[in-house]
C-alpha cells in the first residue's frame, strides 16, 4: 500500500474547512473518515501490480563511456487499466540517466520502458529490481510491489588508444612489402631476388644465383607472418597504483588492446593472460574476427588485487602458453624490490625461449615532483622523486642486460610506445 501526496493534501484541504466553518469533534472526524473511506476505495480500485509480466530486451555491452539503452517491457493482464510509477533500479556505477518512469498500460496491453544507462567503471552491471506503484482512479493511493527482472550490462575497456592505429598500420603495411619498404635479417621470411648494392649486408648474398646470373645477388626478406604474441598483464597489488586519471591497469588494458589490434592485422597469433596468485582471464587461439571482442570481454572484469604477484607462478603459466618462440609482452610495474626480488630470479626459462618485452607505466607525478624547487618541502620532495627515478633507470639497465626490451612510458604515451615496439621488432626481424 502506498499513500500520494493527493491524500495529505485532501485532508489538509478538509481540515482547514470544518476548522474554519464547522469547529466540531465530530465534523473533524467525519472528515477524516470520509478521506479514510476514499483513500480506502481508492486502493480497492488500483489493479494488482503482483500480476504483472516483465521482459526485457536490448544490448548486453558497452563500451566505458559510451550509452546505452535497456528496454523493459511491462504486460498488464488484468481488466483494469494501470496508472503510476516505475522505478527500475540499477547500481550507481551503471550510470541510470533516468530510473523513475511514468507508465499508463491499459488492460491486457503492452508497454514499453527505455531506462538509458552510461557506466562509469569497467565489469558487469545487474538489474536490481523493478518498482510499481499503481495508483487508483483517484490518485490518493495504490498498491506498490517489486519484481526480480535480471538483466546484465557489460562496460567495457574505452580503448583509447584506438586513435593511434591508423598510423601504426601504416607503418605495418610498410614492413609487410604492401609499400616499398623491405628489411633483411635472420628469422624472417624470403621475399625476392635483386642485384646487390653498396651498403648490402654480404650475409645476404645468394651465392647460387649470383652463379647463375654472374652478377652479385641478395636476397630481400618481409617480417614473418602468423608468429605467436602472447600478453601478460600482472594484476597484482602494483597494479592497483593511480596513474593519470586511472589506475596502472586501465591504462595496462588500453596498451594490450593496440598491441593485440596491430599484431592481429599483422597476422599475428595473438592470446592474453591476466595473473596475479591466479588467472584471472585466459583467451587463447581467437581468430582474427574475435581477437579484440573477446580481449575486451575478459578485460572488462579486471580488477587490480591487493596481493602480492606470484612471479614464479606468472612465468610458469607463460610458458605453459607459449609452446614455440614467442614474443611474450609482460605488463608489469617496475618497482625495484618486486623485479629484484620476485621477477628477476625466475626470468630465465622465459627468456631462453622467447622474446620478452616488459613494459610499464610511469607515474607522472614523479616528474612534478622533481622540478619543484619553491620551498624547503618541495626540494625534499624533489630529492625523492629524483632517487626514485634513478631506481627504476638501474632496475631497467638490470633487466636490459638480461635480454628484456623495456617500455616505460607516461599513461597517454605507454599504448603508441608499446607498438612502436612491436613494430622494431618486427623491423629487426626478431619476432
Amino acid at each position: 500500500m502506498a499513500i500520494t501526496y493527493r491524500a495529505a493534501l485532501v485532508l489538509l484541504a478538509s481540515a482547514l474547512v470544518v476548522g474554519l466553518l464547522l469547529p466540531y469533534r465530530w465534523a473533524v472526524a467525519a472528515a477524516v473518515g470520509t478521506v479514510l473511506v476514499l483513500v480506502l476505495a481508492d486502493l480497492m480500485l488500483a489493479p494488482s501490480v503482483r500480476r504483472l509480466r516483465f521482459e526485457r530486451s536490448g544490448p548486453t555491452a558497452v563500451r566505458l563511456g559510451d550509452a546505452v539503452d535497456v528496454t523493459l517491457f511491462v504486460t498488464n493482464p488484468s481488466g483494469r487499466r494501470l496508472r503510476g510509477l516505475l522505478r527500475d533500479a540499477w547500481p550507481p556505477s551503471a550510470g541510470a540517466v533516468t530510473q523513475r518512469h511514468r507508465i499508463d498500460v491499459p488492460g491486457g496491453e503492452r508497454r514499453k520502458v527505455t531506462t538509458t544507462l552510461c557506466p562509469t567503471r569497467r565489469g558487469d552491471r545487474h538489474a536490481y529490481r523493478v518498482t510499481v506503484r499503481a495508483l487508483g482512479p483517484l490518485g490518493l493511493a495504490g498498491r506498490q510491489g517489486s519484481h526480480t527482472v535480471p538483466w546484465t550490462v557489460r562496460a567495457l575497456p574505452p580503448f583509447h588508444s584506438r586513435k593511434h592505429l591508423p598510423s601504426r598500420l601504416a607503418r605495418l603495411r610498410e614492413l609487410d612489402g604492401r609499400a616499398t619498404v623491405l628489411v633483411r635479417g635472420q628469422g624472417t621470411e624470403f621475399d625476392s631476388l635483386r642485384d646487390y648494392v653498396v651498403g648490402d649486408d654480404v650475409r645476404s648474398i645468394d651465392w647460387r644465383a649470383t652463379a647463375r646470373r654472374r652478377s652479385v645477388v641478395v636476397r630481400t626478406w618481409r617480417p614473418e607472418r602468423d608468429r605467436h604474441v602472447l600478453i601478460v598483464l600482472d594484476t597484482g597489488r602494483t597494479s592497483a597504483g593511480r596513474v593519470g586519471d586511472g589506475t596502472r591497469l586501465d591504462h595496462a588494458l588500453d596498451a594490450a588492446l593496440l598491441l593485440a589490434a596491430l599484431a592481429t592485422r599483422a597476422g599475428d597469433r595473438v592470446d592474453l593472460l591476466a595473473f596475479d596468485r591466479m588467472v584471472r582471464a585466459d583467451v587463447e587461439r581467437a581468430g582474427p574476427q574475435d581477437v579484440l571482442p573477446r580481449f575486451t570481454s575478459a578485460m572488462a572484469t579486471l580488477e587490480p588485487e591487493l596481493i602480492e604477484t606470484d612471479h614464479r607462478g606468472l612465468v610458469t603459466a607463460a610458458l605453459l602458453r607459449a609452446g614455440h618462440r614467442s614474443l611474450v609482452v609482460l605488463v608489469t610495474g617496475l618497482e625495484t624490490a618486486v623485479v629484484d626480488e620476485g621477477l628477476l630470479p625466475v626470468l630465465g626459462p622465459l627468456l631462453k625461449r622467447h622474446e620478452v618485452v616488459l613494459a610499464s607505466v610511469a607515474d607522472p607525478r614523479i616528474g612534478e615532483l622533481a622540478a619543484g624547487r619553491g620551498d624547503a618541502e618541495a626540494v625534499y620532495a624533489a630529492a625523492a622523486a629524483e632517487q626514485a627515478r634513478a631506481e627504476r633507470r638501474r632496475t631497467v639497465e638490470l633487466l636490459e642486460r638480461r635480454g628484456v626490451t623495456v617500455v616505460d612510458e607516461l599513461p597517454d604515451r605507454i599504448a603508441p610506445a608499446l607498438a612502436d615496439t612491436y613494430l622494431a621488432l618486427k623491423k629487426a626481424g626478431r619476432l
